[in-house]
């Protein structure tokens, strides 16, 4: 009797994909070859993505989206302070890219580390501002209207800009459990909120003194 062939998600060619890449060190050569070689159909994979490179848009920007879903999950989080709300997202998105090291590391720093050159990246950066304008407190609000160099724009670009610079520092830690990026996580947030209630000089010494010890005089 002939076994039922399972059925094709978006979540199962995602997994495959990241395997191939994994296994194999490089990405696959065509839709043709990764879907025989995974048994499923072009139709079946077109149904989901346009190319190869859309699913590794799509990967980072699943990331995040399961990010958000679990802080969602905490009745809490509703009520949540800004601060207390990126808190919750960086610590939550760094175990997720923990748990995929292996094949972020491979993506990440295939282009000399040039983040932001990464075509990868960008469904990721729509999804991230996305993201941080929704959480903009109306506390915030009103200081975005007192200081025009605030605009709700910029805290946007700021932001990621800021998550890019904790991927950096993510993929470079090697100390156990990734201990460094936890402070690193801390401090930066704590600088960037102090920055927008513009009060930023205890901060940013203490996060400058942190990553020059770490970025410059541990190389």
């Amino acid at each position: 009797m002939a076994t039922k062939k399972s059925i094709v998600t978006k979540d199962k060619i995602v997994s495959m994909y990241m395997d191939y890449v994994l296994e194999n060190s490089e990405k696959p050569k065509s839709v043709y070859n990764f879907t025989k070689l995974n048994n499923f159909s072009e139709t079946e994979f077109y149904s989901f993505f346009g190319t190869i490179e859309s699913i590794e848009k799509e990967i980072f920007k699943m990331f995040l989206d399961k990010t958000v879903e679990l802080l969602n999950k905490n009745p809490d989080y509703e009520n949540y302070d800004m601060k207390s709300k990126m808190l919750s997202f960086y610590f939550t998105f760094f175990e997720i890219l923990t748990a995929n090291r292996s094949y972020v590391v491979m993506i990440l720093k295939q282009n000399n580390n040039q983040l932001k050159k990464l075509t990868e990246l960008s469904g990721l950066r729509s999804s991230y501002k996305k993201y941080i304008r929704e959480i903009i407190s109306d506390d915030y609000r009103v200081q975005l209207e007192k200081f025009q160099n605030f605009q709700e724009k910029a805290i946007q670009e700021t932001s990621w800009i800021q998550l890019l610079l904790t991927l950096k520092f993510w993929l470079d830690d090697s100390s156990p459990s990734f201990e460094k990026t936890d402070i690193y996580i801390e401090k930066s947030v704590k600088a960037t909120f102090e920055l927008m209630n513009i009060a930023p000089l205890e901060s940013l010494i203490d996060f400058g003194k942190f990553i020059f010890k770490e970025k410059i005089y541990n190389k």
